[in-house]
C-alpha cells in the first residue's frame, strides 16, 4: 500500500514469515515485554485488540502504586511533604510528559479528575450562550457521554436539548464525515453556534479529524471549538497547541494504559491562561500555591490550565499512570505514531486480502485519517462473527449496530498478533 499524503511506503506480504519477519525488525517490540498480556484457560497469550477500550496494565505499575501505599503507610499525613513523590505538587510530575503526548505546552495540560466530568468543567468556561447564539455542533455519531452532557448543558442554560444541538453527519451511505458539509453548516448557521464539540478520534469509525481546520472553520464564526480526545491521546500526534482548540479533554485509561476507570486530561489553550474573568467552577487546588492552605484568603486562581483544579487529586490514580508515562516518554509519540501506521496497515492489508462480503473496513484508509483503530463492519450485523472471534481468543469489542473495532496498539502489539488474528478471522468467515 502507498499513501501518497504522508510519502510513506509499504510494501506488504500475507506468509507468516513476513510477520516474524517484521517483529524482529522492529525497534519498539520490546516494550510487549513491559506489559501483562491476559491469557487464556491454557497459559497462552490472548490476541489483545482491544487497547482503545482498555489499555494493558505495565509491570511497572503495581510498583509505582506501591510506592505511594507505602509512603501512606509510613508517612501518614506527613506523604504530602515527606514521601518518595511528596502529594502535594504530585501532578506536576505528570504534567511535561503528558503535554508532549499531546502536543502541548506544560501550562496548558492538567491531569485531574475523570473524563465527561472535565467536560462539564470546560463547557462551562467556553459554553457560553446568548440568546442568539446558543448552539451546540457535535458530530452526529458523538460518543452517546458527550451527547449527554451537551443536551444537559442546553437545557441548564433554558434551551431545548434537541432544538439546540446541531449535527454533523455523514452523506446519505457513507460513514465518514466530510469537511464540505461542516464549511455548509457554519456559513449557514455559524452566528447561532457557541461551541462546536468533537471528538478528536471518533469512537465508531475511527476518524481521526483535522483538529486545526476545525478549529480555523470555528473560530472564523466567531465559535469556540473544544475536542474530546478519548480515542487520539497516546494513540496520534494531537498538536493541541498548534491545532488552536480553546479546549480538549481525554482519558487516560485506554491507550495511554493507567488502569480502569483513571485519572484524566485538560487542556486549555494558553491564549486563556490569564483570563480570571473566564465563567468557571472553583475550588480550592485551584487556588494560588503560596497561600492554598491560609484558608480564608478570597480565590487566587491559578495560571493556565491548574486554574479548572477544583480537589487535590487521587495519588493512587496518577501513581497508576506513571509507568506509562515513562515508557513514553522513552519512546515518544512520534515513533509510537510511526509503527502505528505500518502495523495498521499491516492489519488493513491483511482483512483486504481477504475479499470477503460479509465483512468491510469504515475507517479511512489514509493513516493520516486514523489512528490503530479499525472498524469492520459486519453485514447483516452478524453479532456471532465477534462471538465466535472472542471464542478464538481474539479481544475486540462490538460497537452497536453492526461494527468489530480492532486496535493494535504499536506499544505492546505485534505483527503476528496481526497475522494470527486475521487467520482466526479467516476460518470463521469460511466455516
Amino acid at each position: 500500500m502507498r499513501n501518497t499524503k504522508s510519502n510513506i511506503l509499504f510494501t506488504f506480504k500475507s506468509d507468516l514469515s513476513y510477520a516474524i519477519e517484521l517483529d524482529q525488525n522492529d525497534p519498539l517490540s520490546k516494550y510487549r515485554n513491559e506489559f501483562h498480556i491476559p491469557k487464556d484457560s491454557k497459559g497462552n497469550d490472548l490476541i489483545y485488540l482491544c487497547g482503545n477500550s482498555l489499555g494493558l496494565q505495565p509491570k511497572a505499575t503495581i510498583k509505582h502504586v506501591n510506592q505511594e501505599l507505602e509512603d501512606w503507610a509510613n508517612y501518614g499525613v506527613d506523604g504530602h511533604t515527606e514521601g518518595k513523590t511528596p502529594w502535594l505538587p504530585y501532578h506536576e510530575s505528570l504534567t511535561e510528559c503528558m503535554a508532549k503526548i499531546v502536543g502541548a505546552k506544560p501550562i496548558e495540560v492538567v491531569l485531574m479528575n475523570t473524563l465527561t466530568a472535565n467536560l462539564h468543567f470546560m463547557m462551562v468556561s467556553f459554553y457560553q450562550p446568548t440568546k442568539k447564539r446558543y448552539k451546540i455542533l457535535i458530530e452526529s455519531d458523538a460518543f452517546p457521554s458527550d451527547k449527554y452532557a451537551v443536551e444537559s448543558h442546553l437545557r441548564h442554560h433554558g434551551y431545548d436539548d434537541k432544538e439546540g444541538v446541531i449535527l454533523w453527519s455523514p452523506r446519505p451511505n457513507e460513514q465518514l464525515l466530510n469537511y464540505e458539509d461542516l464549511e455548509n453548516i457554519l456559513k449557514e448557521q455559524g452566528d447561532e453556534i457557541a461551541l462546536i464539540m468533537i471528538g478528536g478520534v471518533n469512537y465508531y469509525t475511527g476518524q481521526y479529524f483535522d483538529l486545526k481546520r476545525i478549529c480555523s472553520l470555528g473560530h472564523q464564526h466567531g465559535c469556540a471549538v473544544g475536542f474530546d480526545c478519548a480515542h487520539g491521546a497516546g494513540n496520534v500526534q494531537l498538536n493541541l497547541h498548534d491545532s488552536g482548540a480553546d479546549f480538549a479533554v481525554w482519558c487516560t485509561y485506554k491507550y495511554m494504559n493507567s488502569g480502569p476507570g483513571s485519572i484524566a486530561g485538560c487542556f486549555v489553550h494558553e491564549r486563556h491562561a490569564e483570563k480570571k474573568d473566564l465563567n468557571r467552577f472553583t475550588g480550592w487546588w485551584g487556588h494560588n500555591k503560596e497561600t492554598r492552605f491560609q484558608m480564608r484568603d478570597e480565590f487566587d486562581q491559578l495560571a493556565g490550565a491548574e486554574g479548572w483544579q477544583l480537589s487535590n487529586p487521587p495519588i493512587l490514580s496518577m501513581a497508576a499512570i506513571k509507568a506509562p508515562l515513562i515508557i513514553f516518554d522513552e519512546t515518544g509519540i512520534e515513533r509510537l505514531v510511526e509503527k502505528s501506521k505500518k502495523l495498521t496497515g499491516y492489519f488493513e492489508y491483511l482483512i483486504n486480502e481477504l475479499n470477503n462480503d460479509s465483512i468491510s473496513i469504515i475507517t479511512p484508509s489514509n493513516p493520516d485519517e486514523r489512528g490503530c483503530q479499525l472498524s469492520i463492519q459486519v453485514k447483516n450485523a452478524n453479532k456471532n462473527l465477534h462471538k465466535n472471534l472472542t471464542e478464538s481468543g481474539v479481544i475486540s469489542d462490538w460497537r452497536e449496530p453492526d461494527v468489530i473495532r480492532c486496535a493494535p496498539v504499536p506499544l505492546y502489539n505485534s505483527y503476528q498478533d496481526v497475522y494470527f488474528m486475521v487467520e482466526r478471522l479467516k476460518k470463521i468467515l469460511n466455516e
